[in-house]
């Protein structure tokens, strides 16, 4: 008889709550090509996480999260046929990791009702959510990046830098031009005059580029690479002996492959952050006991507290507060892309809830809403320490000049509604 009863109260239990369908996370990883120095790590950071609230917490919500990693080579072509390949599968949210496949995706994501997160790249003005109603760049964009870059410039000369030179070293993509404008406008703002330095992709020939930094003598110069380029213009600018302390790169510029190559000579070179960096934070400790420590992390282990993977690691955190955020407004665990896109909407990151998993001051406290997809646009800066091999974070996260930014959103965005005849507005 007991045995009959358990057995009723079991299929009571199915039919008043059926098995839920996995949480379905897809991964657009590059690890194999030019960029897989960078793409791996972040690779890694972003599967050990989720992983992580596997392991520890039975999942997102008692749902267990399903990690879809698929190879796009940094090529667009194939980053497109990843999201086709995958989209079926359940998917929440896609994080491209790269400005070219992002900008093939707005509309697909869009059409498809699947929200995209480009974390401190792809389109800046998509930070415009009333007309991006499912692209997100919280908490911090290229244009964020240009202007703090300019900040941390008026800060080491006492708030003046009119007359200064300021080269812009960038990869010739879609990527690497995405501040060339905000650097204009502050340009005219400031007074420095801006020397713009293209290199083509993939980056490892750039004597001519040097030679010409050599020969105009800039003050600073403002690095958008990726991949390869970064460790040829590190190890070029040392060969020219350009200070490092005046060799600023972005957030895509400045992991530890970047700069081990060049030992001694990198040393002082900076880099514009949006999150803490090391492993000093209690959260590594869980990852260690619960994913590397039982044989499931995604690499070897030794990219942990890395720049890149905790890149990779933040962002799966972000993706999985909008899944609890989502999962709370519609009051059901199994939620859908749809659900996903109004989570990601009505995102909340704040100290207490970033102390409360692992990651005190790991990052900025930021809300998002239809208005502003695209967070606080706050950064901090880091200086790498040659002879104990990391990175420092030098400055706190301070804001960016959005007097300067918020026209240009406003006027890219407007210009995107008009072109593709979208009646922007918000819920």
């Amino acid at each position: 008889m007991k045995k009959t009863l358990a057995t009723m109260a079991l299929a009571a239990t199915m039919v008043a709550g059926p098995v839920m369908a996995d949480l379905v996370f897809p991964s657009l990883s590059y690890r194999t090509g030019p960029y897989a120095a960078g793409g791996i790590p972040f690779a890694d950071g972003y599967a050990d996480y989720f992983t992580l609230l596997n392991e520890r917490d039975g999942g997102i919500g008692g749902v267990k999260a399903k990690l879809l990693e698929c190879e796009t080579g940094y090529n667009t072509e194939k980053g497109v046929e990843c999201y086709e390949a995958t989209k079926g599968e359940g998917a929440l949210v896609y994080q491209p990791l790269s400005t070219g496949i992002t900008y093939q995706l707005i509309p697909k994501t869009t059409a498809d009702d699947i929200p995209m997160h480009t974390m401190g790249y792809g389109r800046t003005s998509a930070a415009n959510g009333a007309v991006f109603s499912h692209t997100f760049n919280y908490p911090a964009n290229y244009w964020n990046g240009a202007s703090i870059g300019i900040n941390h410039l008026l800060e080491i000369n006492g708030g003046d830098i009119k007359g200064k030179k300021v080269a812009l070293v960038y990869h010739n993509s879609a990527y690497g031009k995405e501040p060339i404008r905000t650097l204009e406008e502050l340009s005219k703002k400031h007074g420095y005059e801006l020397n713009l330095v293209p290199v083509d992709h993939p980056g490892q020939e750039q004597k001519s580029q040097w030679l010409q930094i050599r020969r105009d003598k800039p003050d600073y110069v403002i690095m958008y690479g990726w991949g390869v380029m970064n460790q040829v213009a590190i190890q070029e600018a040392a060969n020219i002996r350009f200070p490092m302390e005046n060799f600023i790169g972005i957030w895509w510029s400045g992991a530890e492959h970047d700069v081990l190559s060049a030992g001694d000579k990198a040393n002082g070179y900076k880099a514009i952050t949006f999150h803490g960096v090391g492993r000093d934070f209690p959260v590594f400790d869980d990852i260690k006991t619960h994913v590397v420590d039982k044989g499931l992390a995604a690499g070897a282990g030794d990219q942990v507290g890395n720049v890149l993977y905790n890149r990779g690691l933040y962002a799966a955190m972000l993706a999985a507060e909008a899944a609890k955020t989502a999962q709370g407004i519609h009051g059901t665990a199994d939620i859908t892309a749809s659900m996903m896109r109004d989570g990601m909407e009505a995102l909340e990151i704040n100290e207490e809830k970033m102390t409360a998993l692992g990651m005190p001051n790991f990052g900025p406290s930021f809300k998002v809403s239809c208005m502003n997809h695209g967070g606080p646009g706050l950064g901090g800066m880091t200086q790498w320490d040659a002879a104990a091999q990391k990175w420092n974070l030098i400055s706190d996260f301070g804001p960016s000049d959005m007097e300067v930014i918020q026209p240009l959103i406003d006027a890219d965005s407007a210009a995107y509604a008009k072109e593709n005849s979208l009646e922007a507005g918000c819920k």
